[in-house]
């Protein structure tokens, strides 16, 4: 029988024996040939990577172009050509945010310069 890491296979056929039970004592039956072979698989294998060990194009350029952005910075707000239902004007400014769940649509909060706010769901 022959380990390969975690794998274990028949010395006569090859075939992939069942999992490894954790004892040298074991003895693994083989399911092709109906060998039997000692079970040299029980030793333990620890790997451990890091993400530089696999190099990406994708990592690095994101890595590269990072990106710091304030939340009191970010403009959320657009202008639209919507009347205001309370002073009428024809240009008031919007806002869409998901607040139902992700397959319904966004809701759309307009705000007025007299203060007056309404919203619409999509």
């Amino acid at each position: 029988m022959a380990a390969i890491g975690s794998l274990v296979f028949c010395l006569s056929c090859g075939n992939l024996l069942p999992v490894s039970k954790g004892t040298e004592k074991n003895i693994l039956l083989c399911e092709c040939c109906g060998a039997e072979n000692k079970d040299t698989g029980a030793s333990t294998i620890v790997t451990k990577t890091k993400p530089s060990d696999f190099p990406s194009f994708l990592r690095q350029k994101l890595q590269s172009s990072v990106q710091s952005v304030q939340r009191h910075e970010v403009q959320t707000e657009a202008t639209t050509a919507e009347r205001c239902p309370k002073c009428g004007r024809e240009e008031v400014k919007y806002t869409a945010v998901q607040l139902r769940s992700a397959d319904e649509g966004s809701t759309i909060i307009f705000n007025c310069e007299c203060g007056y706010s309404w919203h619409e769901n999509n």
